[in-house]
């Protein structure tokens, strides 16, 4: 649980741990980002937390990393963290998380669409025992055909393949528990799936409603070309939820049932040369056969291989393959 510290709303520079970290990846948003920094200052202080900022500039090309370097030397409560070229958002985010110091991590655009007025209703829901609660835009302010719509299906497709259905799996403004936070890696375009890794990790999540802003500044830097790489990267997600841990459960099944299926084909082609005298080599069969049975060794060879990777990945970093909520002696 947060514990709320009495009349001190400012950030502290003692040793012990913070109550909130509010982590802003930052991308060419040089109209916004003292405007954003002011309100969430302003918001954080009524809840008498002690907190930090974090902003990552994530290679901005438009004087954000002046005026963010300017501000986080005159402000105790900043902390800019300068990325050498534009990485993308996921890896922006991940630099956030590890930066963070606090007990609990609150996630938000840099464009001011997500309210900073929020953050209160998420730690809150936080406080209830889960351990990631997500923003739903439910009155979203963006364009229809480009970004509602696309969102709609997206976040529909996302829920039903990782089994974790939120209304809004895009929405930035989201609070996790730093413990959950430490669990999870983030690679490629990751970011988007954060709900489905926490799921992953055994966390509790749920979904409240907050507000949306329309765009006062600058212009979206997403579009529909992501695609491609979402659908990637949600097939990575869902192979991780399935068979992070049991990858021969998917290799070892097709391969079994590719290399049975060769085998019956391929004696059902002996009996015919050699008891009904009939000649099998320009069969089409006889060609299908020979490659089932390839693939099934191929597929049984590459879980062979998660097999080795996957231990491989859990033991040299002594990763665990459960995750313990709590022991009660």
């Amino acid at each position: 649980m947060l514990q709320t510290r009495n009349g001190n709303s400012n950030p502290i520079t003692e040793k012990e741990q913070l109550d909130l970290s509010i982590v802003v990846p930052i991308y060419n948003e040089a109209e916004s980002l003292t405007h954003l920094i002011e309100a969430i200052a302003r918001v954080v202080a009524i809840t008498h937390l002690s907190y930090e900022i974090i902003c990552v500039d994530d290679g901005s090309t438009d004087g954000s990393t002046k005026i963010l370097t300017d501000l986080a030397r005159q402000r105790s409560d900043l902390k800019a963290v300068i990325l050498r070229r534009n990485y993308g958002q996921t890896p922006a985010m991940a630099a956030g998380f590890e930066n963070a110091q606090a007990r609990a991590i609150i996630t938000l655009d840099g464009d001011l669409q997500n309210d900073p007025h929020d953050i209160p209703l998420l730690l809150d829901k936080l406080n209830e025992g889960y351990d990631l609660v997500s923003g739903w835009r439910k009155q979203r302010q963006d364009a229809t055909l480009t970004r509602l719509i696309p969102s709609k299906i997206a976040n529909w497709i996302i829920g039903n393949v990782t089994g974790v259905k939120l209304h809004d799996y895009g929405c930035s403004l989201k609070a996790y528990r730093s413990e959950l936070v430490a669990d999870m890696n983030l690679y490629g375009e990751l970011h988007r799936f954060l709900p489905a890794l926490a799921y992953i990790e055994g966390a509790r999540i749920t979904e409240i409603p907050v507000r949306h802003h329309p765009r006062r500044y600058g212009t979206s830097k997403y579009g529909l070309g992501r695609t491609i790489r979402v659908i990637m990267d949600l097939l990575t997600v869902f192979f991780m939820k399935k068979f992070l841990t049991k990858p021969m459960h998917v290799f070892g099944f097709w391969g079994l049932l590719s290399l049975v299926s060769g085998i019956v084909m391929g004696l059902y082609l002996t009996i015919v040369k050699l008891f009904m005298g009939q000649n099998i080599g320009d069969r089409p069969l006889l060609i299908l056969s020979v490659l089932l049975i390839l693939t099934g060794i191929e597929l049984f060879s590459f879980g062979l291989l998660a097999e080795l990777l996957m231990r491989t990945y859990h033991e040299s970093q002594k990763r665990p393959i459960y995750r313990v909520r709590e022991v009660i002696e």
